[in-house]
């Protein structure tokens, strides 16, 4: 398998997975122009496309979904109550690309065995997913506001993780935000800080994990350079090498991270 986080964020989300099979995208939550930009720099684009899973209905997560719906005839799968939020926006997808995918299903997709998984987040059914084929392993999670114990026997012993590092708890506190929005973030449903998502890594890092790749970190309350150090420092208490062992990279906002074969 190979994989690239096309963009993380509040400003929009997306993840490409490619098998010799094909290739999918988890949720597209840029222009349809930027997803195909983004494609084009990794020497592919949204026609090769095989199948698109939406995690749940924010626009973060799916702003490009209404014009690439109807530019291409990719399937496209979430879950029942996703679809029916997806449906009162007002987006109009063609019934033949629609296809049901619930939380604990497993299926097959470009070669890939598929497992949805629900989080804790502030939408209707927010669902992730795990990637496998030929014993490794690819575990998606952000947009969840605590990693519970069901969410780590699912994820763990994963090569490798795109894994939510949201913000930084004093520069939350401490910034502009307003208050209730601040209680949001900081709750169940909200997102995962810097030191709660080590403290869920320890528990699902294994021999083989071999690189994870800081997700959704904030534009206001996290920075690239202290999420790195919060996680490390986390888990070098665990003894866990994050120098010459797991390699942690923190995902750029701008553009897609180098495809990395797992």
């Amino acid at each position: 398998m190979k994989m690239s986080v096309l963009a993380s964020g509040s400003t929009g989300n997306s993840t490409y997975i490619e098998t010799e099979k094909g290739s999918l995208l988890i949720d597209v939550g840029l222009s349809c122009k930027r997803i195909e930009e983004s494609l084009n720099s990794l020497n592919t684009s949204l026609s090769n496309i095989n199948a698109i899973l939406i995690t749940h209905e924010h626009s973060d997560h799916i702003k490009g979904l209404k014009v690439i719906a109807k530019r291409y005839d990719i399937p496209i799968f979430a879950n029942e109550n996703t679809w029916k939020q997806i449906d009162k926006k007002g987006i109009e997808i063609n019934p033949e690309q629609k296809f049901h995918f619930n939380p604990l299903e497993e299926k097959e997709i470009v070669g890939m065995d598929v497992h949805s998984f629900s989080v804790s987040h502030d939408a209707v059914d927010p669902q992730f997913y795990t990637f496998a084929r030929d014993n490794k392993k690819i575990s998606v999670i952000t947009d969840t506001g605590y990693v519970s114990d069901q969410m780590k026997g699912i994820i763990k012993d994963s090569d490798c993780f795109v894994f939510e590092s949201n913000h930084d708890v004093d520069m939350l506190r401490m910034g502009r935000y307003p208050w209730v929005t601040k209680q949001r973030i900081l709750s169940d449903v909200g997102h995962v800080s810097n030191e709660d998502a080590a403290h869920a890594m320890r528990d699902v890092i294994t021999d083989r994990t071999k690189r994870i790749y800081l997700s959704h970190l904030s534009l206001d309350n996290n920075i690239k350079e202290l999420a790195k150090m919060s996680v490390e420092q986390v888990l070098n208490q665990y003894d866990i090498d994050t120098k010459d062992g797991i390699m942690l990279c923190d995902t750029d906002k701008e553009s897609p991270t180098k495809i990395y074969t797992v």
